[in-house]
């Protein structure tokens, strides 16, 4: 058996639903992706370039044109976010500088989220081989771009993305009978809640210059959500 047929061959059944190598395996490493992310660590990039490369491989094998394309765009913007993290600027302790998005930023974010899962979703359903559930997978597709997006520039609303990413995952994967999947999605849930506050309590630190251990609690008249600009 050659890497990608194991790849395409069941690694068992969780909850009664039937796990491919490359779903379990590809779960993991996005985890952990996840996990390096709230670091912020220029590895979570690297380690999304490589979940993106197992599932285009598995994808291939089982002849699924529409998943190769998808994640070949994940791919793509994988590439470009660690190259934004190479070359953006630092804190003090060498990590990429965090902040909150300025309002035109949002408006941006929100705008492509929009536009995007419309265009996306008329795609996929005009197309229906690209996609089992048209508009709830383009909204998830799209939505998990925008993240990428917002994470390549230091954004904190990155994990507000993933947020409503989960809101939909969850609940579709349940009702659809995927339980083991449901059940990634909580667990992205609970890392992506931990790593907003991470990231938000890191942009006060930075500009306030004091470190994490040393931080007092905010004043009446402390702006609650302050960030340093990155390019």
């Amino acid at each position: 058996m050659s890497a990608l047929d194991w790849l395409g061959a069941e690694a068992g059944q969780i909850f009664g639903q039937h796990i491919l190598w490359s779903d379990a395996i590809g779960n993991t490493i996005g985890l952990a992706a996840l996990a390096l992310g709230r670091r912020r660590s220029l590895w979570t990039w690297p380690v999304q370039l490589a979940s993106g490369v197992i599932l285009v491989a598995a994808y291939a094998t089982a002849h699924l044109s529409g998943g190769v394309g998808k994640q070949l765009l994940v791919i793509g913007v994988a590439a470009w976010g660690w190259r934004q993290w190479r070359h953006g600027r630092r804190d003090e302790g060498g990590a990429v500088a965090v902040r909150f998005a300025t309002g035109r930023e949002r408006a941006a974010l929100l705008t492509g989220l929009a536009a995007g899962t419309l265009a996306v979703g008329a795609l996929f359903a005009a197309i229906p081989q690209l996609s089992w559930n048209p508009w709830p997978d383009a909204y998830i597709f799209v939505g998990t771009l925008a993240a990428m997006v917002a994470q390549a520039r230091g954004l904190i609303e990155f994990w507000f993305a993933w947020m409503l990413v989960d809101v939909v995952g969850v609940p579709l994967a349940f009702s659809s009978g995927l339980a083991f999947s449901g059940l990634v999605y909580v667990i992205y849930f609970a890392l992506v809640l931990w790593g907003a506050r991470d990231w938000w309590l890191r942009s006060r630190t930075e500009n306030t210059g004091t470190s994490p251990d040393t931080r007092t609690a905010p004043s009446a008249t402390t702006p609650a959500m302050e960030g340093v600009s990155v390019s």
